[in-house]
């Protein structure tokens, strides 16, 4: 017992994971939450290693954080067509477009951006409220690949194509594709298919750039099991079934949970956001072929390669 009387909870889950669950944020980064004090449970600075059920008291930074979802965990993911021009933020102090403005609002929860794409990067961006799925599909840990379209503006030839699927040194260490595919083009601009393991800033542009050539055009079109589907126009988005949730879950070893029901009032949000145009300029640029996706990628995650020639 400690000197103010509470005893810790020996029962509940760590106050971490619940936290995560709540859509807070990753693990990791509560933990630090936690380390430099900014937690409370019922009147006391939590310390690492903490537990808590959806009966304690938590406070994040002095505000009250309701356990009561994370305790009976819910899972909802939805796919985002990104148009470029749109920041991977919450608030722009330059005040562009973001990627959380046309997404539906909640009721007691947020959506958590799965990774960025910059703002010249088109294509598939997952959001979820569970923080705990958000990290694990992010980590390197987990081998999550995420495949592009990618437009390229000079002549690449197979010695290229190799060292590209087996490695340079770029300023913040080795990278690499783990697939390299040539999908079509003619004159000096052909598209490629590339697959990344990681996520690191601007990867796959700067993949390209270290081997003199230019990328003109990069679309996301698929993140571990989950294609960019062909309907979704730029500036859509999409709430995933739970069969799909469920495929996601456990492609990084997270337990099924339910798909959450949205309440009536998101229903009523929804359906009138569903029936608005995108009005931006990029939203109705029609899309090249190869943007649409590759059909039998699935899964691939070999070395496969082969370079136009």
């Amino acid at each position: 017992m400690s000197d103010s009387g509470h005893t810790p909870n020996e029962t509940g889950e760590r106050l971490q994971k619940l936290l995560a669950r709540a859509g807070l944020g990753s693990r990791r980064a509560i933990e630090g939450w936690i380390s430099q004090g900014r937690v409370q449970i019922n009147g006391e600075v939590a310390q690492l290693g903490a537990r808590a059920t959806a009966q304690d008291e938590v406070l994040v930074d002095g505000r009250s954080v309701d356990l009561g979802a994370a305790a009976s965990p819910t899972r909802r993911v939805i796919v985002y067509n990104k148009p470029e021009g749109e920041v991977t933020t919450r608030d722009d102090p330059e005040g562009r477009p973001t990627v959380f403005d046309r997404l539906p609002r909640l009721t007691g929860e947020r959506w958590i951006a799965v990774g960025r794409l910059d703002i010249s990067t088109s294509g598939l961006l997952l959001f979820t409220t569970d923080g705990e799925l958000a990290n694990r599909l992010m980590h390197p840990s987990w081998q999550v690949d995420r495949e592009y379209a990618v437009r390229i503006f000079g002549q690449v030839d197979d010695d290229m194509a190799e060292r590209l699927v087996n490695g340079v040194t770029l300023e913040d260490g080795e990278a690499r594709f783990t697939d390299l595919v040539y999908w079509g083009g003619t004159g000096h601009n052909h598209w490629y298919y590339v697959a990344i393991m990681e996520g690191r800033n601007r990867e796959v542009r700067r993949l390209w750039e270290s081997q003199g050539v230019q990328v003109s055009r990069l679309k996301r079109v698929r993140h571990g099991p989950i294609f960019l589907p062909s309907r979704l126009s730029a500036g859509r988005w999409e709430e995933l079934e739970q069969a799909d949730v469920d495929t996601l879950s456990d492609s990084v070893g997270l337990d099924r949970v339910p798909v959450k029901s949205p309440t009536p009032t998101e229903k009523h949000r929804l359906r009138r956001l569903k029936r608005k145009r995108p009005s931006r300029p990029d939203d109705r640029r029609s899309a090249k072929p190869a943007e649409k996706g590759r059909g039998g990628a699935k899964g691939r995650q070999g070395k496969g390669r082969r370079s136009r020639g």
